[in-house]
Order: C-alpha cells, then sequence, then structure tokens
C-alpha cells in the first residue's frame, strides 16, 4: 500500500506546485491591468487567456466591484490560499495514512 501512499503524496504536492504557479499569475494579471499594458503582447494575452475562465465566472457569480475596482482577484487568490490549506495537508495525511 505504500505506492498508493507515495502517489498521493506526490498529486499532493503537485496539487500545490500548480496552486503556487496558478496564483502568481493571478497577481501579475493584477498588476497588469494596473498599468496601460499592451494587449497585443504575448504574455499580456497569455494571462488574460489563463486567468479570464475562472475570474469571469467569479464575477458573473459574485458581482464583486467596488467604484470600479474589480475584488475577483482577491477571491480567487482566497480560494487558492483555501485550497492550499486544506485540500493539500488532507492528501498529504492520507498519504500517511496509507503508507
Amino acid at each position: 500500500m505504500f505506492v498508493a501512499g507515495n502517489f498521493l503524496a506526490a498529486v499532493a504536492g503537485i496539487i500545490d506546485f500548480l496552486l503556487t504557479v496558478y496564483l502568481w499569475v493571478i497577481i501579475g494579471r493584477a498588476v497588469i491591468s494596473w498599468v496601460n499594458a499592451d494587449p497585443y503582447n504575448p504574455i499580456v494575452r497569455f494571462l488574460y487567456e489563463v486567468t479570464e475562465p475562472l475570474l469571469g465566472r467569479i464575477r458573473r457569480a459574485l458581482p464583486v466591484s467596488m467604484g470600479g475596482l474589480d475584488l475577483s482577484p482577491v477571491i480567487l487568490i482566497i480560494i487558492i490560499m483555501f485550497l492550499q490549506s486544506f485540500l493539500v495537508p488532507t492528501l498529504r495525511q492520507m498519504a500517511q495514512g496509507i503508507g
């Protein structure tokens, strides 16, 4: 059963890494939105294409904007932090229990 435990531990590590990377992508998107960035720049386009599906869903579900300030990145960052503090440790504890 140690194989299943190692597998779960590896999955937890990958999920934690991907959530951290996505968190920084969201922060980059927020910083880019503060300046007048070139919308045809490949980096800017990548940031918008990667983050807009989730941010758009949050905006539709919870119209959170205060005086033109979009708070959907803040909500998504809170969701990511929750997943990192709940899902990842849960998977790691399950891996220890199996192994």
